[in-house]
């Protein structure tokens, strides 16, 4: 039986990636013209911004629950269904809430690169 040759299939990026390796010199990124370049910049603060406001509002979730659980003792006492509401709040609350963040800062990723769109794609319609 014949062996056949494997063929790995990559991304021009990667590819260009591989070959600066290969030949020891560091390949180059792609050249935007000026606007473009500006462009990228403000996207890139902004999403920034979002993104960091996102990753505080986690940490304050994160680390402010079992804070204010212990600052109120009288929730291990109370119970829902036979566990204490701490545990619940522990177990379940961050999840969702979590997925919320996550949620919210997607929207406003894509918001941004919608709101900067380059003057030539303005009036046109974006089809997915």
């Amino acid at each position: 039986m014949k062996q056949r040759r494997r063929v790995a299939v990559t991304s021009p990026q990667t590819r260009v990636a591989l070959a600066g390796r290969r030949s020891g010199t560091p390949a180059a990124p792609p050249h935007l013209a000026p606007a473009d370049a500006e462009r990228a910049r403000r996207i890139h603060h902004r999403q920034l911004r979002y993104a960091l406001t996102v990753l505080g509002l986690l940490w304050a979730l994160l680390l402010g629950l079992p804070v204010v659980l212990a600052g109120a003792p009288v929730l291990d006492t109370v119970r829902l269904a036979g566990i204490p509401v701490s545990w619940i709040a522990v177990a379940v609350l961050p999840f969702p809430l979590m997925a919320l963040l996550a949620g919210w800062q997607l929207r406003n990723a894509e918001r941004v690169e919608r709101s900067t769109r380059p003057a030539a794609q303005a009036g046109r319609r974006v089809v997915r």
